[in-house]
Parts: C-alpha cells; sequence; structure tokens
C-alpha cells in the first residue's frame, strides 16, 4: 500500500503539491468529521483541517515514517489544533455566538484525558462504520450496549451461536480495519 506524500523518505514527505492533494484526500474527511466532533461547529471545523494540513507542511521534516503512520501522525496535529481552537474560542466570548451551543454542549472536551478518550470512541466507531452490518450489529448490540446474547440474538430472530460467531469474526475484522487505520488502542 502505497502511502500518500511518498511516505519513504522523509523529507520528500510534502516536496510536491500532488503529494499534499494526496493525503488531503486520504485523511481530510476523517479529520473534518474529528475536528467537528470536538468543535461542534462546520466553519471551526474547517479551519482545524486547514491548520492541521498547514502545521504538517511546516513540520514535514520532522515526520517519521518509521515512528507513526501518516494518519496517526496528522490526527496528533489535529488533536492540538482542535484544542487550540477550543481554547481560542474561549478566549474570545463573541465567537461563543457563532458556534451552535447545543452540540458544543454534548461535545467539548474539557481535559487532554478528555480529548484522548474523544479520539478514542471516534477511531472506534469510524473502524465499525467500516464493518459489515452484521458484524457491526453484532458489536454494538452485545460490546457497546452490554446487552446479553440470549436478549439480542431472539430480537434479530437469529440462533444464539450465529449472533457469538458475528461477534467473533466482527472482533477479527474490526482488528484488521483498525491495523489497516494504523491505529493502535
Amino acid at each position: 500500500m502505497a502511502r500518500p506524500w511518498g511516505g519513504a523518505s522523509r523529507t520528500s514527505l510534502f516536496s510536491r503539491e500532488e503529494g499534499v492533494r494526496e493525503a488531503y484526500a486520504a485523511h481530510g474527511a476523517e479529520i473534518y468529521r474529528f475536528a467537528l466532533r470536538g468543535l461542534g461547529d462546520p466553519g471551526s471545523a474547517q479551519d482545524a483541517v486547514q491548520e492541521t494540513f498547514l502545521r504538517a507542511w511546516r513540520a514535514r521534516e520532522r515526520y517519521d515514517p518509521q515512528i507513526a503512520g501518516m494518519r496517526v501522525w496528522l490526527f496528533g496535529i489535529a488533536r492540538n489544533v482542535v484544542i487550540d481552537l477550543h481554547r481560542a474560542r474561549g478566549s474570545r466570548a463573541w465567537l461563543n455566538d457563532l458556534a451552535d451551543h447545543e452540540t458544543l454542549e454534548r461535545s467539548s472536551p474539557s481535559s487532554p484525558d478528555e480529548w484522548e478518550a474523544l479520539m478514542q470512541r471516534w477511531l472506534v466507531e469510524e473502524a465499525l462504520r467500516r464493518l459489515g452490518e452484521d458484524h457491526r450489529h453484532a458489536l454494538t448490540e452485545t460490546y457497546l450496549n452490554d446487552r446479553p446474547y440470549a436478549e439480542v440474538a431472539g430480537e434479530l430472530g437469529i440462533p444464539e451461536s450465529t449472533l457469538r460467531s458475528r461477534v467473533f469474526y466482527g472482533l477479527k475484522a474490526l482488528r484488521v480495519v483498525l491495523e489497516e487505520m494504523e491505529v493502535s488502542l
């Protein structure tokens, strides 16, 4: 699998415009969804994506593909950008009038640990979204909603053994998806 920006060389990471476009195409939408969730405002989320790629461009010499994959590196930058924008909004009261307060109250973490938990939840949700419907539903109901196998199987109209099989293979598929996403939780 080819890495965006020709990940083989640290110095060539952002050395060409096409590389930036490739990285944005590969990761921009995910970073936007992450920023939107943290900031609660589409405009601020767009600013966060732009700032993330700008900071990545400026720090291109520090990227080392031996330490972390491109996606992980960009999400680390995005996390810092979202925190910075959240703090900036707090220091500029007039910006609060522009935000969707209901979304902000539901989704704005206040500590670094909460930001880390938000990032992990988002990554798991993104990975689950990439699974097939049967596996996703089985994992969501049994693991995330902590419901008994018998209850979920009865609701779905399938044998409990079939549900257990879906959970087993769903977990295997989830591990593969997380590896493809270069995530280790």
